[in-house]
């Protein structure tokens, strides 16, 4: 073999090593262009959901604030028609607060947001409610449910019960001011006041107790039993403290 043909044969195999190694980086390169295309793709996919959620979560709170604002507005004009409430003092709906003047943790957290979670609060429809129950008990006071039945043979007793007490006291101040002491006749006569009122004191303490731990009321029915027993049982002192003079 002459040195030509060996200096022709080192070209071919130098050539051939060239080609193979741009195939070999035709091949990554073209590896690489698709796999930085599905990243590209996924990454474009999951920013386009991303803006859809936001989009919806905008759309939700934008209609959430215009509820809070209507129900806001609504309990504002129901409490200016309040009794006893001054319109003028009370003036116009307040303005919202600025977002730049709330805390950072009174802000709501859109959906994918990697932020801390604010500290569990109470939402606006949640203190809306409050407030309207609120002024429903004032501008319309609830209606009170019948006493239950099994409170009405009660009655009658805490009548007698309330009507001795206030009998006992009665007696008390009518003895002590028929005594030689100072203002002798005041007490006497504060005694006699204290018998007149005896058979009815209990009303008021059953009223009190049907209102506040029953939540119930005291009607006609409840009334006249009660004031049977008072009467029953201030007739008996009055007859036992008349007959003891």
């Amino acid at each position: 073999m002459t040195t030509r043909d060996r200096d022709y044969q080192l070209m071919m195999t130098a050539l051939a090593e060239v080609a193979r190694r741009r195939d070999a980086e035709l091949s990554n390169a073209e590896e690489a262009y698709r796999t930085s295309a599905a990243q590209a793709a996924g990454e474009l996919a999951r920013a386009e959901g991303d803006a859809a959620a936001a989009d919806r979560w905008a759309g939700a709170a934008a209609a959430q604030v215009l509820d809070v604002d209507r129900e806001a507005a609504r309990l504002w004009d129901q409490l200016r028609r309040a009794p006893g409430m001054r319109v003028r003092a009370l003036g116009e709906v307040p303005e919202p607060a600025a977002v730049e003047a709330l805390p950072r943790v009174a802000l709501e957290r859109s959906p994918g947001s990697q932020a801390m979670a604010p500290a569990p609060r109470q939402s606006a429809r949640t203190l809306l409610a409050r407030a309207a129950e609120r002024i429903d008990v004032t501008v319309r006071p609830a209606e009170r449910r019948p006493l239950p039945r099994w409170a009405l043979p009660l009655l009658p007793l805490l009548g007698a019960l309330v009507a001795g007490l206030t009998g006992l006291i009665a007696a008390g101040l009518v003895t002590v001011g028929s005594t030689p002491v100072p203002g002798g006749a005041v007490i006497r006569g504060l005694g006699w006041l204290a018998f007149l009122v005896a058979p009815s004191a209990g009303v008021p303490v059953g009223a009190v107790i049907a209102h506040r731990r029953l939540r119930s009321k005291l009607d006609i029915g409840g009334i006249g039993l009660t004031l049977l027993g008072g009467m029953l049982a201030a007739t008996l002192l009055s007859v036992t403290f008349a007959a003891s003079r």
